[in-house]
């Protein structure tokens, strides 16, 4: 994507460089599992982050403060904050079209763990947004596990398309939908619950493809492949083949890889949000 020399936003709070509390320490399956759990929605990290620790026999370590960020760290910083900038002034001009007025929200950086008002986090919980504070939180780790873990391609889109995903529940937050599936999610089974959940991912899929819709003067050839190609590394199918090698389609609370792929795609190619409705066929 091209991003040098453009505008960057001054939504992020990086606290890379400072004490987060403790980081669990190792990681192993355990963590992987929680990770992919977490993926890309993430929005129940901080209730899982205890019993990871648990599960690890408590094991962990205190992050130093005050380390410098190395050059390639400072850059992955601006990436992510022209990035923003892209976000916020495409979803400022989606909102204004529909008469609407767009509230960006905050990106946060960190390093190991994270204190939030949905609770606390590490970096095992992968790219999250808290609803509670409406600020997207990432460590940007999770990438190289992306890449070299879930057999992603990797490269810079890859980090642009999980911030627009991110977003793309930011943008639920704001109309609504993420508190109204909540509320739909009550007395129902968890079967007929996870796939509420699977919606409300796969719109966030869809959002982040409008975003790189109107983005399209900003990328590079194979951007979109490298976008495609993360989200069937994390489609709930290809995580449980690989992790227990047989798919439980009831507990699926992100969606399949083709269905992740399908709704970024639609985004892309329409760049209408009216075309967004994932949860049509569960009403």
């Amino acid at each position: 994507m091209k991003w040098l020399g453009k505008r960057q936003s001054d939504n992020v709070e990086d606290r890379r460089t400072l004490s987060g509390g403790k980081v669990v320490a190792g990681g192993g399956i355990i963590g992987i599992i929680i990770l992919l759990v977490n993926v890309f929605g993430g929005e129940n990290a901080q209730l899982i982050t205890p019993v990871l620790e648990q599960l690890q026999g408590g094991q962990s370590a205190p992050i130093e403060s005050g380390i410098p960020l190395t050059e390639e760290e400072k850059k992955m910083g601006d990436f992510v904050r022209v990035t923003l900038a892209y976000n916020e002034d495409i979803w400022g001009k989606i909102f204004a079209d529909n008469g609407m007025t767009y509230k960006a929200p905050k990106l946060v950086l960190f390093k190991g763990s994270v204190e939030t008002d949905c609770g606390g986090a590490t970096s095992a919980s992968g790219p999250f947004y808290c609803p509670g504070d409406q600020k997207v939180y990432m460590d940007l780790a999770f990438f190289e596990e992306l890449q070299s873990k879930f057999g992603a391609k990797g490269g810079d889109f890859a980090i642009a398309y999980v911030i627009a995903h991110e977003i793309g529940h930011h943008i639920q937050t704001l109309l609504g939908t993420s508190a109204q599936m909540r509320r739909e999610q009550e007395g129902r089974n968890e079967t007929e619950a996870n796939k509420l959940s699977v919606a409300l991912e796969l719109q966030a899929d869809f959002y982040a493809g409008v975003w790189a819709h109107y983005n399209k003067g900003n990328l590079d050839t194979g951007d979109i492949e490298e976008a495609l190609s993360a989200a069937s590394a994390v489609g709930d199918d290809a995580i449980q083949k690989k992790l227990q090698g047989h798919v439980v389609p009831d507990s699926f609370t992100h969606g399949t890889s083709e269905q992740r792929m399908y709704w970024f795609n639609k985004g892309f190619t329409t760049g209408d949000i009216k075309q967004g409705d994932t949860f049509q066929e569960i009403r």
